[in-house]
């Protein structure tokens, strides 16, 4: 029995482990030998190890020989063997006595390895390294390692950038010297994954970088395992979200209540619409005609609600066709279809956790409308090709500039995914119908462009003010947008003049200002104008505080003055 383990445990070295009596005849001969010479244990037992395998390591003055005259062990000597295909093989040999029970030495126990196969092995994992150290220096998370002691043994370029250590200031330190955050006195995420042996992932915090600047990251922890299953570590890596919530916060900021331009008694409906039904995860339906800003207003709802760091997700339903949009919308597995090589989530499970703007969903096909339905039932769908039913948690705002309610009696959109999108809809009023915002827009445009061309533009003339205000304006809010960045493409002052304008806007409102004279007046309309020019002379004919003094908008009184005929001073607006 005890013989047997003995046997056994030799033959799990992957080395070779050889016995022989005084006389180099072998008595024992393991699988590790027989992997390196290439004989069987059977063939060779009782063969004289030196003829065989016409080896030096055995001769007259060689060390090995002092294991047999004085017992003393030897290491490493450097010999060779031929094995049993004749070749040479180079090996690092071990020596040790073989003794009796009574003490007395009776051969000896050889230990030689393939020196050239440790080479080749040491080459190869140089190599694996070399390969593992260039993903670890190319990616751009940070990538540190710990031992079961808690220091520092590798730290790549990233992780340099991110915490504005050196790698060699940091390797050999305690964890927590460098990685300094209120995390590494009580939830430290690298701790929890070693005590308990389960993976974190995504887990924020606050990290002090080597200047003091505080920076939020995102890490992930791991354990180091070798190859015999021992934990010998763990591995964190970190991202730097602080550009992330830079842009993230531009975004909550551009979108906010606070950018939604419009003091339109309709627009302000909207504005408290939209502030009500933002916290909610209520379906809307956004209607307008083109250009109104349907999407503004799905962003706004979707950066103002408990969603806003979850995805925002857009698709135009009018923009593909049928055999491509159902898989956009629902994903597909591989197999699915001809060029479906590997699965594709869906813009639904993209959206997962947050918002999809479905815009122009009128164009949507009868036969998706259906699993439309379902989802907004149910929140669940089968993608493209698959049997596994998605569960998903989405809002969804749908926009169109279509009629639905002819749609449907034209057959052409389904009466029940109507009403399931008819929760909450926002009309927004085309720009034709909120003159007095067009001000205010357009100062808002200025701003954008004046950054973006960086030009000193800062206003707009009198009588361009006058034709941007008489447009009717057919592409609405999108319109007016390219035609100020039409303006400021050809502006090379400060103001904004007619010549400036687009062709469009310019051949369509043919004022001629001080002509428009009212053939018949009303005493009332009389009355009228006469206050409204004693007001003009006492402000000095500066139309904002002749507004405020009548207590009207600046735009109504543009259009009084235009009914009237009276001729406003240039640069009074």
């Amino acid at each position: 029995m005890v013989l047997n383990n003995l046997e056994n445990i030799l033959d799990s070295f992957a080395d070779a482990i050889v016995a022989l009596d005084r006389d180099f005849k072998i008595i024992s001969f393991s699988r590790g030998a027989e992997r390196i010479t290439g004989y069987s244990a059977y063939t060779v037992l009782g063969k004289n190890f030196q003829k065989l395998f016409k080896t030096d390591i055995l001769s007259p003055n060689a060390p090995m020989m002092n294991v047999l005259k004085d017992g003393a062990s030897v290491s490493n000597q450097r010999g060779y063997i031929i094995d049993s295909a004749g070749k040479r093989i180079n090996i690092a040999v071990n020596g040790s006595p073989l003794k009796n029970i009574a003490g007395e030495i009776v051969g000896l126990v050889l230990n030689f390895r393939d020196v050239d196969e440790v080479y080749r092995l040491y080459a190869a994992l140089y190599k694996e390294n070399a390969r593992i150290l260039a993903i670890l220096n190319s990616i751009t998370d940070g990538v540190m390692t710990v031992d079961n002691e808690w220091r520092i043994t590798s730290f790549n370029p990233a992780a340099e950038k991110i915490t504005g250590y050196r790698a060699e200031e940091v390797i050999g330190k305690i964890c927590a010297e460098v990685m300094r955050s209120k995390s590494c006195e009580g939830d430290c995420p690298l701790r929890r994954t070693m005590q308990t042996q389960a993976p974190i992932y995504d887990f924020e915090m606050d990290f002090i970088k080597k200047d003091g600047e505080v920076v939020p990251i995102s890490v992930n922890t791991a354990l180091l395992i070798d190859e015999e299953g021992e934990i010998i570590g763990g591995v964190e890596t970190f991202r730097d979200l602080s550009i992330y919530k830079r842009l993230t916060e531009e975004l909550h900021l551009k979108y906010s209540f606070a950018n939604l331009i419009g003091k339109d008694e309709k627009m302000q409906r909207i504005f408290a619409l939209i502030k009500e039904i933002s916290p909610t995860s209520t379906t809307v339906l956004v209607t307008g005609e083109t250009g109104t800003g349907k999407e503004l207003v799905a962003r706004a709802i979707h950066y103002n609600s408990p969603r806003r760091n979850r995805p925002f997700v857009k698709i135009d339903c009018a923009a593909l066709p049928e055999t491509l949009l159902e898989s956009e919308l629902f994903g597909y597995k591989k197999g699915a279809f001809t060029d479906a090589k590997t699965s594709k989530p869906g813009k639904f499970e993209l959206a997962n956790g947050g918002t999809i703007f479905l815009d122009e969903i009128g164009e949507l096909p009868m036969s998706i409308q259906a699993k439309l339905l379902r989802v907004l039932e149910q929140q669940e769908f089968e993608p493209l090709g698959g049997t596994r039913t998605v569960k998903v948690d989405v809002r969804i705002i749908a926009a169109t500039n279509q009629d639905l309610n002819k749609a449907m009696r034209e057959k052409r959109f389904r009466e029940d995914l109507y009403y399931r999108l008819n929760v909450v809809v926002i009309t927004l009023p085309p720009l034709r119908e909120r003159v007095e915002d067009i001000p205010l827009l357009i100062e808002h445009f200025i701003n954008i462009f004046r950054e973006k061309f960086k030009k000193p533009i800062n206003r707009v003339s009198s009588r361009a003010m006058d034709l941007l205000l008489d447009y009717p304006w057919p592409g609405n809010v999108r319109q007016l947008e390219h035609a100020i960045e039409h303006s400021f493409i050809h502006c090379q002052g400060r103001t904004i003049e007619t010549h400036h304008l687009p062709d469009e806007i310019r051949k369509k409102s043919p004022i001629s200002l001080g002509k428009g004279i009212v053939q018949s007046e009303s005493p009332l309309e009389q009355a009228e104008k006469a206050v409204i020019l004693e007001v003009l002379k006492d402000t000095n004919w500066n139309q904002k505080k002749a507004a405020r003094r009548l207590n009207i908008s600046r735009i109504t009184l543009w259009r009084k003055l235009k009914k009237y005929g009276i001729t406003p001073r240039i640069g009074s607006y």
